[in-house]
């Protein structure tokens, strides 16, 4: 099973959100949708603009608390460096 940690961004440099899961394609409908009351509903976090994928949830789970030590600079750099026109990737999930 592959796990997922992963960035939502508002808009290019907006507001970010960080999060872990075993079904990105079904996560980011869920932040699109905005089904679930909360901090991405309310400030409009619904681009998928950044995630890496991995085999142990450990993993993923580890990677996911590192990165919400970083600065923001940090996880702006992150997203450019995979994604340079914060283009949104869910439409690319099947």
């Amino acid at each position: 099973m592959a796990y997922f940690v992963y960035l939502m961004a508002s808009k290019r440099s907006g507001t970010l959100y960080l999060g872990v899961t075993n079904d990105l394609a079904r996560r980011a409908h869920e932040h699109r949708s905005k089904r679930n009351i909360g901090f991405t509903s309310r400030y409009g976090v619904d681009r998928l603009v950044w995630y890496e994928q991995f085999e142990d949830v450990r993993d993923a789970i580890d990677r996911e608390k590192v990165l919400k030590k970083w600065r923001r600079a940090w996880k702006i750099k992150l997203i450019e460096d995979m994604n340079p026109e914060w283009k949104d990737f869910y439409e690319g999930l099947s």
